[in-house]
């Protein structure tokens, strides 16, 4: 898995239908402005960008703000995923550790589980 697939919210792209398609596939949301990522209000956070965070975090006096509340709500619901989770064991563990675990909960031999459609999608 790539860690440039790691989003500022938390969300690993690499597990995401939206990059594991065939149509219309996206890049990621740290590609350049295009897309679903262009108008993204996490990816664009002015708080983010002036600190040149790569990702939320604590230092944020908003953090997590109502936008990542309310994403992490809807993905812990719908996909049983956590992107306030995932950014806590980014800052706790660091990237390299949070990619290893990802592999071992995502990546199968035939392809990656994709938690948007409950499947191994062939890679």
């Amino acid at each position: 898995m790539k860690q440039s697939l790691i989003a500022p919210c938390g969300m690993n792209c690499n597990v995401c239908i939206a990059y594991l398609r065939e149509k219309n596939k996206c890049n990621g949301c740290r590609t350049t402005n295009i897309g679903y990522n262009r108008r993204c209000i996490i990816k664009n956070c002015k708080i983010l960008k002036k600190n040149n965070w790569k990702y939320c975090n604590d230092k944020c006096k908003k953090f997590p703000c109502q936008r990542l509340k309310s994403l992490d709500k809807r993905y812990r619901t719908k996909y049983d995923f956590s992107m306030i989770k995932n950014l806590k064991i980014i800052k706790e563990k660091g990237i390299k550790n949070f990619i290893k675990n990802q592999e071992k909960k995502y990546q199968r031999k035939s392809g990656i589980f994709c938690i948007h459609k409950k499947k191994v999608i062939k890679i």
